[in-house]
């Protein structure tokens, strides 16, 4: 897992060093924002309630570096998570790597830098997906870390598949998603193959003042393998 720790730390100073300063200076992005949400719902999953979820990252030329994390503040039992991604984009096409740290997990003393197969809070999801235009498919498969098992105790390599169709209604940016997990693993809960995720989510800008608008969204999530379902809402800050 050093391995993987040293590449994302070597792509990030290639972001800074391939290119002459002023030209950096006009192609890298600075990603900065935040979600503030009344529940934390993961891919039909229910992981935590009223949370606080920044985002800090840089992108350039389709290669972006990014930071995301999630914090109750409501319930003070809520996992705490922290992610690493680096991914790139070109055309419709995109293929990335996660880090997912949990302040719960198989070390009892929640280290960031254990990554030791069998005691680590981390998981490791590759990724990849194309955007068609009207649609999107994305792919996910954990490669390491603390992965779910499947049906013999074995590790699961756990996956997950999702489709999303954006459109628009009356004045309103509307997703809808699908997601299955195609094998069977303790992490999503599932014997076999399984719809785990069904959402539909509307978002607007909200007008505070003539220069001043704040986007809130609100979505509706069921999850037929588990029979449950979620109403999320939230808004999003962002420079």
């Amino acid at each position: 897992m050093k391995k993987i720790i040293r590449l994302i730390v070597f792509t990030a100073l290639l972001l800074t060093a391939a290119a002459p300063v002023d030209a950096q200076e006009n192609q890298i992005e600075t990603m900065l924002s935040g979600d503030i949400v009344s529940s934390y719902i993961w891919r039909g999953q229910d992981l935590g309630s009223a949370a606080l979820q920044p985002t800090l990252g840089i992108a350039y030329k389709g290669l972006s570096l990014s930071a995301w994390g999630s914090y109750g503040f409501a319930d003070p039992q809520d996992t705490k998570e922290m992610d690493l991604t680096l991914s790139y984009t070109t055309g419709g096409l995109t293929i990335g790597v996660t880090d997912y740290w949990f302040n719960t997990g198989l070390d009892p003393q929640n280290r960031y830098f254990k990554y030791d197969a069998h005691t680590t809070n981390h998981v490791f999801e590759a990724t990849a997906g194309y955007d068609f235009g009207p649609f999107a498919l994305q792919w996910y498969t954990v490669f390491a870390g603390n992965d779910g098992t499947n049906n013999d105790g074995k590790r699961a390599y756990s996956s997950y598949l999702e489709a999303n169709v954006p459109f628009r209604l009356a004045s309103v940016d509307w997703t809808a998603a699908a997601g299955v997990v195609p094998f069977a693993t303790n992490l999503y809960g599932t014997t076999g193959f399984a719809v785990t995720n069904l959402s539909l989510k509307a978002t607007k800008d909200i007008r505070i003042t003539d220069s001043f608008r704040i986007p809130i969204f609100g979505q509706i999530v069921a999850n037929p393998c588990s029979q449950k379902a979620y109403l999320v809402l939230g808004i999003t800050l962002h420079s």
